[in-house]
């Protein structure tokens, strides 16, 4: 077997380790870097959610207090503010849902699912002020972030009290059978922001393909360039002098010097050489005499 293909052979060994081992630890890390960019996208807008529903019960709901009177206006309704201007928001993070799940909502579409009242009884019997975590569903996991919706002042309790207290004209849209009975302090609900798991192993996949693509395209380039090095500072010379040195051997004493200006190892090869056809020549005049 020629040296040139021991050599490639050996980088080729190089080359499969060292890539299986890139390919190992930077898909665990841009895996995780994935997952902990749209931990983050989600945690900020729920920030955008909330700070939705601070800007509707300070300053819009005051505003509309004497129209409600007359006829109910939904946009008054911290909750019903967020989930629409998340609507909006979901025009660019397609992959992002909202929801504010309630266990006794006025507006039906607020009701808590199974999986929802689940999150809702953990924060209703002491959980932490976040809960995250993956489900299972139809079309693949789903990772969500969750926060509680708890009643800490009286302006919630002014509608949802009881039905005596609650405005007429909220009866008359939505009628006096859901959403009363909340209480000070009282955790009524979790605001769910959900995103499928598909979303960060995807972006992922994508960096991971452009960065093992660099890789090989590197390694390419550097077994090209390797080889030709290779042939030109080693493979080449050691060539040449073989051939020189099987003439010198068979009697060939007029072969052409090998010329080197070498100082490395093939340059006082090429001088060994060199001496020893002198020296082959030299005892052979001798005798010849």
């Amino acid at each position: 077997m020629k040296l040139l293909v021991k050599l490639n052979l050996v980088l080729l060994a190089v080359f499969v380790v060292a890539l299986a081992a890139t390919a190992q630890i930077s898909w665990t890390l841009l895996e995780r870097n994935a997952r902990t960019e749209i931990e983050d996208t989600a945690r900020l807008l729920m920030d955008a959610a909330l700070a939705t529903r601070s800007y509707t019960s300070k300053q819009i709901n005051p505003l509309l207090d004497t129209q409600s009177r007359y006829t109910f206006l939904p946009q008054s309704v911290p909750a019903y503010s967020a989930t629409e201007i998340f609507g909006d928001l979901r025009l660019k993070h397609t992959e992002y849902t909202y929801k504010e799940a309630t266990l006794n909502p006025t507006n039906p579409r607020d009701r808590a699912v199974e999986w929802e009242a689940d999150i809702i009884s953990q924060y209703r019997n002491g959980a932490t002020s976040e809960i995250t975590g993956t489900r299972g569903t139809p079309s693949g996991d789903s990772f969500f972030v969750t926060r509680p919706i708890k009643i800490s002042d009286g302006a919630c309790l002014r509608c949802h009290s009881t039905v005596d207290a609650a405005p007429r004209t909220m009866l008359d849209r939505y009628g006096p059978s859901n959403g009363f009975g909340w209480q000070l302090n009282e955790v009524v609900g979790a605001q769910i922001i959900s995103v499928p798991t598909s979303v960060p192993l995807a972006r992922a996949t994508a960096a991971f393909r452009v960065f093992m693509g660099s890789m090989f395209a590197v390694f390419g380039v550097i077994a090209v360039v390797l080889n030709l090095m290779l042939w030109r500072v080693v493979t080449r010379p050691v060539v040449t002098l073989s051939n020189l040195a099987d003439r010198i051997s068979l009697g060939e004493l007029d072969v052409p010097e090998f010329k080197s200006n070498r100082s490395d190892e093939i340059g006082v090869l090429a001088k060994s050489i060199g001496r020893m056809r002198a020296s082959l020549v030299q005892a052979m005049k001798m005798l010849e005499t």
